[in-house]
């Protein structure tokens, strides 16, 4: 695609006056905009704006009511992707069109809940507000409708003006609460607005709802009734096309020009000379281009005018022949003073069968990127874009679905959706979510899950480390000592592991009992990611053991993670604590082998802290206090020694 020829538009910030400079910030989908103390030469000091600006690149996803157009489009989506690239395009092309029809179900339905609300409302500026994107989404619902018609059904000839017809009708609603209005009236007939009904039903090809509408002028006016009943007659003949008939399109133009020839007789035989109305009736009948422009006000736009006079004059249009009718039509209804609207030049384009510049147009002019991506994507699959490639690292449709879907992921929730449409982007898709998903706030823990189960679903293990270093942190910081553990486990990170099972250790030493000792008993494997988190798992085990009175097991632990060097030298002392209980039992535990093991631990722990620096007046107490320890330690290893030779000599001989 070209680059944009249209100006970008201009966003005012508040409070940013002539002459301030302004500093900014890019987000991942918004800029913060401040205002700085920034003097050119004076150096004068002043007091700068307290504001922080938000420039929102896509203001509509913070709607509550748009957003159920995202989640429901975001489904239909994911289904679409669904469909098999090997099935014939003969079977995919019903499928194609009933999603087209999804979508435009979707719209619809939260364009008329807009709507309620924006009536409903009292405060004037939500009203306009609503109202505006009530018509952002009538003018989508409008193209998108036309597209389906004219790209993805493909109608031929015969067919597309019955489809043309029914998209006008759909997009022109006013005529049948005009009619109610008329109808509801005590003389239907004599309302102001009766021939309006008549001549609007005609124009759009409702001939049946016009014949009903006559019968009560007829009904009113007994004189002319035989001018009622040719023009009746007329209505009743005009042939429309069936497509699932056994008439040949052929045949059926035959018919239709007999039809045409037969009213323009009427015409000129002036047979309704003395009723005007009639007249004009049989005047839009034989396509007057004349006198349908002289009712301007009631066709409302150019491709209304565009369909009523295909119906009249050429109603066997071939699909490659319309971009000639539709500029005709455009240039003959508007005023040549006046300029088209953005609306205009896309429809046109759209019947000109120009898809590129029907994607191009309506990504100028409309504020985000959710229509575009979506038709895009659908085209896409009709295998109608594969020759358009953009210079920007992916193809046209890919590019569309990065952009709406980096702009869903600025939103709290609606990012969830945008992990479905980058999984969709086979080129880039991956790379965008790498980056967008660090960006993703962790509010709590169970978005952090979410966040955590998209990653490891799609092997992104860069980002699993991430995300659970970040929350181990946060545990860590909180003092929650078992949910920190239980991230950095996740995380494989070793380093974190062993801090946060010293603070386990410390916290132990400080208050004599385990927290979370639901995680500690049942790390299981987690326990080898390193040596200090295995001395944690076993030394809990230890306490297990004593616990269910297992005290030879527990012995032979206690002594292991000590010769194996497992245990911190830190700990030592409280490790051969620990062990007094089991020396000081009736029965003897420890062997005289192991006792000896013991006491060496316990002379190489005393010789190392008497080679420490002198202690303080501060740690006088405590030293007095390690040093009863160890001669407790020594006079119960003494005994055990004495107990366990005794012991072991008896039983030898």
């Amino acid at each position: 695609m070209e680059e944009l020829d249209v100006e970008p538009a201009i966003t005012n910030i508040p409070a940013a006056s002539d002459g301030k400079h302004l500093g900014f910030a890019w987000g991942p989908g918004d800029i913060l905009a401040y205002e700085t103390l920034y003097k050119a030469s004076s150096g004068a000091k002043g007091s700068g704006c307290s504001f922080i600006h938000e420039v929102r690149k896509d203001e509509d996803i913070y709607s509550p009511i748009l957003r159920k157009l995202f989640n429901e489009s975001h489904h239909i989506f994911v289904g679409l992707q669904t469909i098999k690239e090997d099935l014939p395009s003969k079977n995919k092309k019903p499928q194609f069109v009933s999603i087209s029809k999804n979508y435009r179900s979707v719209i619809r339905a939260c364009m008329e809940e807009l709507q309620q609300v924006a009536v409903s409302t009292k405060d004037a500026k939500v009203a306009m507000q609503y109202g505006n994107q009530v018509s952002i989404l009538l003018a989508i619902e409008l193209i998108w409708n036309l597209a389906e018609v004219l790209f993805i059904d493909s109608a031929p000839a015969g067919s597309l003006l019955l489809h043309l017809l029914d998209w006008v009708r759909l997009h022109k609603a006013d005529v049948d609460e005009k009619a109610t209005e008329v109808l509801q009236s005590e003389s239907p007939a004599e309302h102001k607005d009766y021939w309006d009904v008549v001549l609007s039903y005609v124009m759009q090809g409702r001939l049946e709802e016009s014949r009903q509408m006559l019968v009560k002028q007829a009904t009113l006016h007994p004189a002319p009734r035989s001018m009622y009943k040719l023009m009746d007659t007329l209505l009743s003949k005009m042939p429309f096309y069936n497509p699932g008939g056994n008439q040949t399109l052929t045949e059926y133009d035959v018919k239709w020009r007999h039809w045409h020839e037969e009213v323009d007789r009427c015409l000129q035989d002036n047979s309704f000379a003395s009723n005007k109305h009639l007249e004009i009736i049989c005047r839009i009948l034989v396509g007057d281009e004349d006198t349908l422009l002289e009712h301007k006000e009631l066709l409302g736009t150019w491709y209304h005018f565009l369909v009523t006079r295909l119906l009249f004059s050429h109603p066997t249009v071939q699909p490659t022949e319309l971009h000639y009718y539709a500029q005709s039509c455009m240039t003959m209804f508007l005023d040549s003073r006046s300029v088209p609207e953005p609306l205009d030049n896309i429809l046109l384009a759209a019947f000109e069968f120009d898809i590129h510049q029907v994607i191009k147009e309506c990504s100028i002019a409309l504020n985000n990127w959710w229509f575009v991506a979506h038709l895009t994507d659908l085209l896409d699959h009709c295998k109608l874009l594969q020759s358009h490639n953009v210079h920007f690292g992916s193809n046209l449709r890919e590019f569309l679905l990065l952009e709406y879907a980096s702009g869903l992921f600025t939103h709290h929730s609606l990012w969830q959706l945008a992990v479905d449409y980058f999984d969709h982007c086979p080129d880039l898709g991956r790379v965008y979510l790498e980056l967008q998903i660090e960006r993703v706030p962790l509010n709590t823990e169970r978005k952090a899950l979410k966040v955590l189960r998209i990653c490891e679903q799609r092997q992104m293990s860069e980002q699993v480390r991430s995300i659970c270093k970040i929350m181990a942190m946060r545990a860590l910081k909180n003092n929650r000592l078992g949910s920190a553990l239980s991230w950095s486990i996740r995380a494989k990170d070793a380093a974190f592991a062993t801090l946060i099972s010293e603070r386990f250790l410390q916290d132990y030493c400080a208050r004599g009992t385990f927290s979370d000792l639901d995680l500690i008993d049942n790390l299981g494997p987690a326990m080898l990611l390193s040596d200090r988190l295995t001395f944690l798992g076993k030394y809990r085990e230890f306490h297990r053991l004593y616990g269910e009175k297992r005290f030879g097991e527990a012995a032979k632990l206690l002594l292991s993670l000590m010769t194996a060097k497992i245990a911190p030298r830190s700990f030592w002392m409280t490790l051969l604590t620990d062990a007094l209980p089991l020396l000081e039992q009736k029965e003897v535990i420890f062997s005289a082998g192991q006792t000896y093991e013991l006491m060496f631990c316990l002379e190489e722990l005393t010789s190392s802290l008497s080679s420490v620096a002198p202690a303080t007046d501060g740690t006088m107490q405590d030293e007095d206090i390690e040093q009863t320890k160890v001669e407790l330690l020594r006079l119960a290893l003494a005994r055990n020694l004495a107990m366990a030779i005794v012991k072991e000599g008896t039983v030898s001989t």
